[in-house]
């Protein structure tokens, strides 16, 4: 994706943004990168809406939607009638894309920010789960078997198992953060390049279900020490088996 490139004025270039993905999270992330790049200099008025329709292609609404979103972020200010400002002190917001995770080792180390976060969600889940939470995180250990049986990488309802917890923490921020980070840290198509066979794939996520078990069974009787180190030794083990993997696709590369 092609920046906007900096011009007499307000940094706005021509550069005609395509229609493959979200046209407002395109603009967003074009005008950050500008900010945090300090291309767009703190107080350094952004492009009107028409000059930004004129170099971009998209219409008022994505214009809009993106300045809202910025300034949801602290990045810029607006001022009725004048227009929208680079924030004097814009700060960086927090964010993970796609295109930071080059490699297995790279969604090791997200593993381990999310590791940090889930630990303690169990142990808390495990604390005030309702009789209704605890049912969801059965069902969704049970969803997860059930994909396994016929042979599937069960991904979803792995992820599922683990939103469950979060959800029974009471506290939705966990839900938040587990679900933005969720997605890039489950590849389990990727464990299939080591695990080949049906029956060795099958043993593996039988594995990863065990661990499972013994979260779900901590969280159940209500101690919140067992579900946090039932935990913390699953996702250990999960990022022991995506070490293993990198260490064998780089020697792969190598020979």
């Amino acid at each position: 994706m092609s920046r906007l490139a900096p011009s007499a004025g307000r940094g706005v270039g021509a550069a005609p943004l395509g229609p493959p993905r979200s046209l407002t999270q395109m603009l967003i992330e074009r005008l950050s990168a500008q900010i945090t790049a300090g291309e767009l200099k703190p107080g350094a008025q952004l492009p009107t809406e028409p000059e930004l329709i004129a170099a971009t292609g998209v219409s008022r609404t994505v214009v809009r939607e993106a300045v809202a979103a910025l300034r949801a972020e602290g990045l810029v200010v607006t001022r009725q009638g004048v227009g929208a400002f680079v924030a004097e002190a814009p700060r960086r917001p927090f964010r993970i894309d796609t295109g930071d995770l080059q490699s297995l080792r790279d969604v090791i180390q997200v593993m381990e920010l999310r590791t940090g976060v889930e630990v303690e969600a169990a142990g808390l889940a495990a604390e005030r789960a309702s009789a209704a939470e605890l049912r969801k995180i059965k069902d969704a250990f049970d969803a997860i078997a059930a994909a396994v049986a016929r042979g599937d990488a069960a991904v979803d309802q792995d992820f599922a198992f683990h939103c469950r917890i979060a959800e029974a923490t009471d506290n939705p921020q966990f839900v938040r953060f587990l679900d933005y980070l969720g997605r890039f840290i489950i590849p389990r198509q990727t464990i299939r390049i080591s695990v080949g066979s049906p029956p060795e794939r099958r043993a593996y996520l039988e594995r990863i279900q065990n661990e499972h078990r013994d979260i779900l069974r901590a969280v159940r009787e209500r101690s919140p020490a067992r579900a946090r180190a039932a935990m913390r030794a699953h996702l250990a083990n999960s990022r022991k088996r995506y070490q293993k993997l990198a260490e064998e696709l780089e020697r792969s590369a190598e020979g």
